[in-house]
């Protein structure tokens, strides 16, 4: 059966295929993979059913919505009424929620068919799906390895060819790192352009849905769906979405790079020469590629780690066990319902960070990190929209390495924080970026991908340039 929507859907067109056979298709290869840990809940009858209704209008000639047929897993920290929902959690253990996030409502008015919820780092804090109440998930590639974070559990659904497309969510690069880890493309929109009503919050000014699959036209048809204006979400934004024609792939771009970013120390030789290979490619050609001064990667993490921190504190301070969630049998007043309900619900890396946050936010620190912190992001979002007015993209790296060994972090957060070195600046400064796969490491076998960034609501453009390869 075909991996990507665009050919399922012409196979479903041609009668050479059922909707029923495509959904336990899927089915079937989720349970070939359950040691891989990528869901959390299969929803697989209410599939079939759907899949079965949808064959029944097929051929009684009715209409269908423009994802008939589509297959999607959804990230454990988006909302789907009457469903689970529990951010990798102890303390949304059994929580159903009680409404739809605006992303899920347009994609089931479009006829998509949501197959289960996948797995990922608790409240989606982690460069790894090591963070998880569930366990962690494995890499596709190597089981024995990582698949990155915190979409972890998206981006092997889709590696693991379970599902056509996977909705994840980007705070600093939770969809794109994982997707370079996994060989598969992911994409963060520009802040605004997909509703967050719905998803589960972690850091309100950095959080994104995104997208992850096989084929970038498969992610273009998504997003026309789902982004755009929401009534229940303010910083959605108004800007018109799509259709987002990826035939200008062949245009000759002007790429910009950072010596700073291919240079640094922690980055593998192996993907060192591979990237440099691919610029003298893309030289060829006939796309520009220029280096650009940048002076503040060394900022870029810990600013990102002192503001996503501060506003994880503020928005994780509503599971205090008494509105919804995990509440703890022993507590005897308010205090220790406070107290014990949190301390046995949250995992160890989510307390850290809730700790980490109250610090920067404390009287006496306030300024000396929160504001200074506020002031590198402007600073950083003022030099991107610089370079992205002359250059279309920006090439980096997606992570420093590929793939690591699950356990291999150990109990170093610093290490997993400098993960992210190359991805938190599309976060920082609201633009869009993209990985796509590029090559397997020559030593291990593990995939390499690379990442672009583009102007804001340059999504279209990133896109285009991702098929171009396929």
């Amino acid at each position: 059966m075909p991996t990507s929507y665009r050919a399922t859907h012409a196979a479903l067109d041609r009668g050479e295929l059922t909707t029923q056979t495509v959904v336990q298709t899927f089915l079937d290869r989720i349970q070939e993979t359950t040691h891989l840990n990528i869901y959390v809940d299969v929803y697989g009858q209410e599939a079939l059913q759907t899949a079965m209704e949808q064959d029944q209008r097929r051929a009684a000639g009715e209409p269908l919505g423009k994802l008939a047929g589509m297959v999607l897993s959804i990230k454990d920290v988006i909302c789907y009424r009457n469903h689970g929902v529990s951010a990798g959690s102890r303390i949304l253990e059994d929580f159903e929620s009680l409404f739809s996030a605006t992303a899920v409502e347009r994609l089931l008015a479009e006829d998509a068919i949501l197959i289960g919820r996948t797995n990922c780092d608790e409240f989606a804090m982690g460069s790894a799906n090591e963070h998880s109440y569930y366990g962690p998930t494995r890499n596709a590639a190597d089981p024995r390895r990582v698949p990155g974070g915190s979409s972890g559990g998206a981006a092997v659904s889709v590696q693991a060819d379970t599902c056509h497309v996977a909705l994840g969510s980007d705070t600093g690069g939770s969809v794109r790192q994982p997707a370079g880890f996994c060989g598969v493309i992911g994409l963060k929109p520009t802040y605004g352009r997909i509703s967050r009503h719905g998803l589960l919050a972690y850091g309100s000014s950095f959080d994104q849905i995104g997208l992850l699959g096989h084929d970038a036209r498969d992610l273009a048809t998504v997003l026309e769906i789902i982004a755009g204006p929401d009534e229940y979400d303010s910083t959605a934004a108004a800007e018109p979405v799509g259709p987002y024609e990826l035939s200008a792939a062949a245009e000759s771009r002007r790429i910009a790079y950072w010596p700073a970013a291919l240079e640094h120390p922690s980055l593998d030789p192996a993907i060192r020469a591979r990237y440099e290979r691919q610029l003298a490619d893309w030289r060829a050609a006939g796309h520009t590629v220029a280096a650009a001064d940048f002076d503040l990667l060394e900022y870029i993490v810990p600013a990102y780690y002192v503001l996503v921190t501060a506003e994880a504190t503020s928005n994780l301070s509503r599971y205090d066990g008494l509105r919804y969630g995990y509440r703890d049998p022993k507590a005897t007043d308010l205090e220790e319902t406070y107290r014990l309900s949190r301390t046995e619900g949250f995992g160890t890396e989510v307390k850290r960070r809730i700790m980490l946050g109250n610090f920067v936010l404390s009287s006496g620190y306030y300024d000396a990190y929160f504001t200074r912190a506020q002031r590198v992001r402007r600073l950083l979002r003022d030099r991107m929209q610089a370079l992205l007015a002359e250059y279309d993209f920006l090439f980096l790296p997606v992570a420093p390495t590929v793939a690591w060994l699950i356990g291999e972090a150990g109990d170093d957060p610093v290490r997993e924080y400098l993960s992210d070195i190359f991805t938190v600046s599309a976060n920082l400064a609201g633009l869009p970026a993209i990985s796509i796969p590029l090559d397997a490491h020559p030593e291990n076998g593990m995939p390499i991908g690379y990442q672009l960034m583009g102007r804001a609501w340059s999504e279209g453009a990133l896109l285009g340039f991702a098929a171009k390869r396929e």
